[in-house]
């Protein structure tokens, strides 16, 4: 079996020369498929070779696609990395939570509307503070009004919400920000003025998840907040994780969904989401996830052995 440096550099290799990974057209959709797996190739996201904290990693980001052709890119990518990996006597894992105690595995996706016609962002204002125009504004809060709505589709497996809490740079609360690396909506910091960096960055997503749904509901939130012309709560650059409860309540900071199960049942109480998936795709979702959850329920796990088993 190759080493991790070995294993890091073919991927590097093979990957950098594939130009289905630099797809520079004109678009709204920049996905980072945060990627750690069980094995030795360490953590991808598609763009930069960069370095985490926890242990050898590399991040690539697939850039600049409309939704489409970013979600197209997306399954072309998981697909490629999984081969290659095999070819090399790997196994390449997009499981959100592998290994406990470490950051997981997250696709955080950039979003910016563009105009079909002139091709401007729709989300730049230089005059505002955060250069968000008041339609990115507006889109933001439709986000994190139906965040926990389609938490279910961005983060649809049991292992995803070992992923989204405290302490490890994933989200677990609707907030926005621009420093605050734990919030759920990110606004990049650019270079003054230029009107094509401005853009959103969610961060609950998953490699898991299906992204033609996911692109689809995440869009159809924003739009929503658009048409509503939701008003954007102010940000919190602050750890959220540290709060009281009477301080969460007084900022308006609800959490993400704890579980699957939890996820599921907010999902069915989001009129707009569940409009945007359609009835059969709906009824389909919640059926197969209602069995991965009881199957999940019904476990008896190493960690209850080992925890209770000594004392009753």
């Amino acid at each position: 079996m190759l080493s991790f440096e070995a294993a890091r550099a073919k991927v590097i290799e093979v990957i950098g020369s594939r130009a289905a990974y630099d797809p520079r057209v004109h678009g709204a959709t920049t996905v980072d498929i945060a990627h750690r797996p069980a094995t030795a190739l360490g953590r991808i996201l598609a763009e930069d070779v960069t370095a985490d904290r926890n242990y050898p990693p590399f991040d690539r980001s697939i850039r600049d696609g409309y939704a489409l052709r970013a979600a197209d890119d997306t399954v072309t990518f998981k697909y490629v990395v999984r081969a290659v990996a095999q070819q090399h006597g790997l196994r390449a894992s997009f499981l959100p939570k592998p290994i406990f105690g470490v950051q997981g595995s997250g696709m955080h996706v950039h979003q910016a509307l563009i105009d079909a016609e002139t091709g401007r962002n729709l989300f730049f204002d230089p005059e505002d503070e955060y250069q968000l125009s008041p339609l990115a504004r507006h889109f933001i809060a439709g986000q994190l009004a139906h965040a926990r709505g389609m938490c279910a589709i961005l983060a649809p497996l049991v292992n995803s919400y070992k992923r989204l809490v405290p302490g490890f740079e994933a989200p677990s609360y609707v907030s926005w920000a621009r420093i605050n690396r734990s919030a759920l909506i990110r606004v990049p910091q650019t270079r003054s003025g230029d009107p094509d960096e401005t853009r959103i960055e969610l961060r609950c997503p998953d490699p898991s998840c299906n992204p033609y749904l996911a692109f689809a509901v995440m869009l159809g939130a924003g739009l929503d907040g658009i048409e509503r012309e939701l008003p954007l709560q102010e940000p919190l650059e602050e750890n959220i994780a540290g709060f009281e409860p009477a301080l969460l309540a007084e900022h308006n900071v609800r959490p993400l969904p704890a579980s699957l199960d939890e996820a599921l049942r907010e999902l069915q109480r989001d009129e707009v989401i569940c409009e945007i998936l359609g009835h059969e795709v709906l009824e389909r979702f919640l059926a197969a996830k209602a069995i991965e959850w009881e199957e999940y329920r019904t476990q008896v796990t190493p960690w209850e052995i080992k925890r209770y088993l000594p004392d009753y």
